[in-house]
């Protein structure tokens, strides 16, 4: 009895172990990963509509997996293979003994599958068909129902099912045969894309197109007679036609794509492109893109940003043209010689360190900074220029000679907190030309630096005065993420917000140059901050501009850097800025950050701090740091005689018949291009013939400048040219004798330009005039080359 006993227990331990082990088995008969496939990179616009796609690395056309799947597909799918989806452990019993019955009496083969084991056997790549896979088909599917939702595998299914060639999943069908989501699909569209699972070849045109429409049509009789739909939906569903060659996926944003992809192979992004305004975008790029291949100039791209969120709105990486022309380049991110688009920078950056203000009259006048001659773009002089004017109209003088006031290496620092990590030698490396395109940046790293002022000022002025840590970094295009704009802070990271607005106000009341009426001026309908910039060699061509909402940036050129006439800021780029500008939502200006700024007198004329002889002064908010600047240099007290026509002091006249004026008088040098440009200029009158003229200057070289070393040329018959020396004097019609160390070269009268052949080697350039006043300055001569 006690074996009995015992061999019962057994028995049974037996038979509890198998069925232990059973369970175990049939626990992890699954893979952990059902689906080990690479998926194509998906992008989305912030709204849902698709940018583009790109296809999975083993050449399918297979989106990522979708979340749902819509009723009007899965009651096609449900009623066309697997009527008791929702009631069934994984396979029919019914079915299967059906499809067994069937092969056995007859020649037609039944599959006999329930939808979760169609997953079952995609996941198992459509291993050759046997009882023994069928039997292991039945066993996974029962494990896949007890460890997913119906919901979740019948989205298995949708997203790994064939749908012929290369289409795999409902999304990419939906795209591919119809052009349309999949949530979008009609009851005829639905119901064609339920029947070709079973069948993919049904698929290609002028190929079995009678027995997929009456496959199809019969799914939608079933519909009907289930009431899934009406008579009317019926009716209607059969009428439309079959799906026939793959529509191409949309292709929006090309080059934003491919960016996408490097970042988020295989997914299916959301990104921040809006995409109404990119197909405006868009059309406006290939519309002026037609116009610039005239001239043989055949990429650009543009890049919009909203300031607020720092997201990108618009993305056109390249010009529509053909591959020849370096169409598939990306040019948005590409370093590029930056023109003059990097001004604004230093003009704020002046404002902020309370070296400037807004309207400062600056040098316009020749200049040479250790062999370094900058020109401005129509090679002439102004003389001088309020420092707003000289940003306006992207005078190259004044800005070299504003950054060398300003300190290349404390400039070059500004341009590293602005994220320019494309200028990434040193500061000597690009020396004082920095400022004029001589370093490389991007339309990626411009706009957002531009867009990061923009930011700055808004913050301010909407908050409690306050600035935030992070204004300065990457743009973000993934609409899942947000911008870390770091913590709140009282000081600004770079330029403070009175400087900022001063210097957008400027960029503001930009005009176009003389010479270029052939371009409609914007009528300022949508008020803008914006500058241009054009590199050396007209090989690239920017205009960036800024309001409260965005940032515009746009580059014209050749990616292979080839050089073309015409191709400047103001002719190739700032009018497609302003196209882009024009299907923008409209804005108003910036608000004025008064806690920034203070209000001050200041010289009409010079824009200086006003002095007490200043004739004309006016009231400014200027940025706080902008008290700390001169008074204006350029009006004095002057004394007159009795007919105002000769200057006098106490050495040859009465004191008290003098007349006393306030003058407003330049350099000689800046005068003696300034005057001739500006009627309104009285040079000051020349002193009485008895009056002593002491610490009174009277006239300065033009050219050369202080120690500068003159390089002779030679000319075709290996003669040496003559140098042409040039001296600005406040009385022309006076009489100069020049003098090289003591010897005497030649006297002028009224244009005081001097052309000698001077032998080489060091002098002392002296010259003085009739009364006896004197300038003198060591000069270098050699050959230009040996």
């Amino acid at each position: 009895m006690k074996q009995f006993i015992t061999h019962k227990i057994k028995k049974h331990k037996f038979k509890l172990a198998s069925i232990g082990l059973c369970f175990i088995l049939w626990f992890f008969c699954l893979p952990s990963t059902l689906f080990d496939v690479p998926t194509a990179t998906v992008v989305e616009s912030k709204g849902g509509n698709m940018i583009g796609a790109r296809i999975a690395d083993d050449g399918q056309w297979r989106f990522p997996k979708v979340d749902s799947i819509p009723y009007r597909f899965e009651q096609s799918i449900l009623h066309f293979e697997d009527e008791y989806f929702y009631k069934h452990p994984g396979f029919n019993p019914i079915s299967i003994s059906k499809a067994l019955w069937g092969n056995i009496t007859t020649n037609k083969r039944r599959g006999g599958s329930t939808l979760t084991q169609q997953v079952i056997r995609l996941s198992r790549k459509n291993k050759k068909r046997s009882y023994g896979e069928k039997l292991i088909e039945i066993i996974q599917a029962t494990r896949l129902e007890a460890g997913y939702s119906k919901k979740e595998i019948l989205n298995l299914y949708a997203s790994h099912a064939p749908f012929g060639g290369n289409v795999v999943g409902l999304e990419t069908a939906s795209w591919r045969y119809f052009g349309v989501r999949s949530r979008q699909l009609s009851w005829g569209q639905s119901a064609a894309l339920a029947v070709l699972p079973n069948a993919p070849s049904l698929i290609f045109p002028g190929k079995n197109e009678t027995i997929f429409k009456k496959k199809r049509d019969r799914l939608l009789l079933k519909l009907f007679q289930n009431e899934i739909i009406d008579k009317t939906t019926y009716e209607l569903a059969i009428l439309e036609p079959l799906p026939g060659k793959p529509f191409p996926l949309p292709e929006v944003a090309p080059h934003f794509t491919e960016k996408i992809k490097q970042q988020y192979k295989g997914q299916r992004i959301q990104s921040t492109i809006d995409f109404s305004l990119q197909k405006q975008i868009n059309r406006i790029t290939k519309e002026h893109h037609y116009l610039l291949s005239q001239n043989e100039i055949n990429n650009l791209s543009i890049l919009v940003l909203d300031v607020t969120t720092r997201e990108v709105v618009a993305y056109v990486g390249n010009a529509p043209t053909t591959l020849a022309h370096n169409n598939y380049v990306d040019i948005i991110d590409k370093p590029r010689s930056t023109g003059s688009i990097l001004k604004p920078f230093l003009y704020t950056a002046l404002l902020d360190a309370g070296e400037l203000l807004p309207n400062t009259l600056v040098a316009d006048i020749p200049t040479n900074v250790n062999g370094y001659n900058p020109q401005n773009f129509d090679k002439e002089f102004n003389g001088a220029v309020p420092a707003s004017t000289a940003l306006a109209r992207s005078l190259n003088v004044p800005a070299v000679r504003m950054l060398k006031k300003y300190g290349l290496e404390r400039f070059y620092n500004s341009l590293k907190k602005l994220n320019q990590k494309s200028i990434n030698k040193n500061a000597n490396h690009y020396g004082l030309s920095l400022i004029l395109g001589g370093a490389e940046s991007s339309l990626w790293e411009v706009t957002a630096a531009y867009a990061g002022l923009a930011s700055t000022l808004n913050y301010y002025t909407n908050s409690s005065s306050e600035y935030r840590a992070n204004e300065f970094s990457k743009p973000i295009f993934n609409s899942k993420r947000k911008y870390d704009f770091g913590k709140v802070k009282s000081q600004p990271t770079v330029f403070n917000a009175g400087a900022i607005y001063n210097a957008f106000d400027a960029m503001r009341k930009v005009n176009r140059p003389q010479g270029e009426e052939n371009w409609d001026f914007f009528n300022d309908a949508q008020p803008i901050a914006w500058k241009t910039g054009t590199s050396f060699g007209f090989k690239d061509a920017w205009a960036v501009g800024v309001t409260p909402k965005y940032a515009i940036g746009v580059w014209v050129g050749n990616a292979d850097g080839e050089g073309r006439p015409g191709l400047t800021g103001i002719q190739a780029a700032a009018p497609l800025l302003f196209n882009v500008v024009d299907v923008l939502p409209k804005t108003e200006w910036f608000a004025v950050p008064y806690d920034e700024l203070i209000e001050s007198e200041i010289c009409h004329q010079s824009g200086h701090l006003a002095s007490v002889y200043c004739n004309e002064v006016i009231t400014e908010f200027i940025p706080k740091n902008g008290i700390k600047t001169a008074a204006c240099q350029y009006h004095q007290r002057t004394f007159l005689d009795a007919t105002e026509t000769y200057r006098v002091n106490t050495s040859c006249y009465l004191l008290a018949n003098m007349q006393q004026r306030n003058w407003f008088s330049l350099p000689p040098v800046m005068e003696y291009y300034y005057a001739p440009l500006h009627p309104e200029y009285k040079p000051l009158p020349p002193f009485k013939n008895d009056c002593l003229q002491e610490g009174e200057r009277t006239m300065d070289f033009i050219f050369p400048k202080k120690n500068e070393t003159i390089l002779l040329a030679k000319n075709f018959e290996e003669n040496t040219n003559e140098v042409i020396f040039k001296l600005a004097h406040r009385d022309p019609e006076t009489k100069v004798y020049w003098y090289l160390d003591d010897t005497f070269v030649g006297t002028t009268e009224t244009f005081h330009e001097l052309a000698i052949v001077p032998k080489l080697g060091e002098y002392v350039l002296s010259a003085t005039d009739q009364e006896g006043n004197e300038v003198s300055q060591k000069i270098a001569i050699d050959f230009a080359s040996k």
